[in-house]
């Protein structure tokens, strides 16, 4: 894993956009995100992350393989997606399994930090999974979904 500032640049999502210096995981925090390394596919790590669903109440989970072989004709309109700033109602986990790719996420100065991972994930949800993303926009601004969020960061979500 491997975490920077996005540099902004207009050009092709699926580029690394990378910037130096790298950020250390302690970085991630702040932001709401929790990081676990859980080496897939060993029995110990499936209990863990098992552990870790339990703890956080989660009872949901699929595995998801993002790539052209795996999701054919549609790979190219579903992964368009991933290009809009968006959020989702609940909480998520997700274990990467194999692969390769990029989460980008927000800081309190509104500032993309890229987090480059490996991609093909284990989705672990606390309540019956819910596909449709929020996008960043007036509407969502006014959600609780996004207000309670907001409120999490304000109070150093975990600390």
């Amino acid at each position: 894993m491997k975490i920077y500032y996005h540099d902004n640049a207009p050009s092709n999502p699926r580029h690394p956009h990378s910037t130096a210096p790298t950020l250390p995981e302690s970085h991630l925090k702040p932001l709401g995100i929790l990081h676990y390394f859980f080496p897939p596919p060993s029995p110990s790590a499936l209990a863990e992350v098992n552990n870790l669903a339990a703890e956080r109440h989660y009872i949901n989970k699929d595995v998801i393989t993002i790539s052209p072989l795996a999701m054919g004709a549609a790979y190219e309109s579903n992964i368009q997606m991933f290009y809009e700033e968006h959020m989702h109602e609940d909480e998520e986990i997700r274990w990467i399994l194999e692969g390769g790719g990029y989460f980008d996420v927000r800081d309190a100065e509104d500032r993309w930090v890229r987090i480059e991972v490996y991609i093909k994930a284990m989705r672990l949800f606390q309540d019956q999974p819910k596909w449709a993303a929020l996008y960043r926009g007036k509407e969502t601004e006014k959600s609780d979904v996004r207000k309670a969020y907001l409120s999490a960061r304000a109070a150093g979500f975990w600390d």
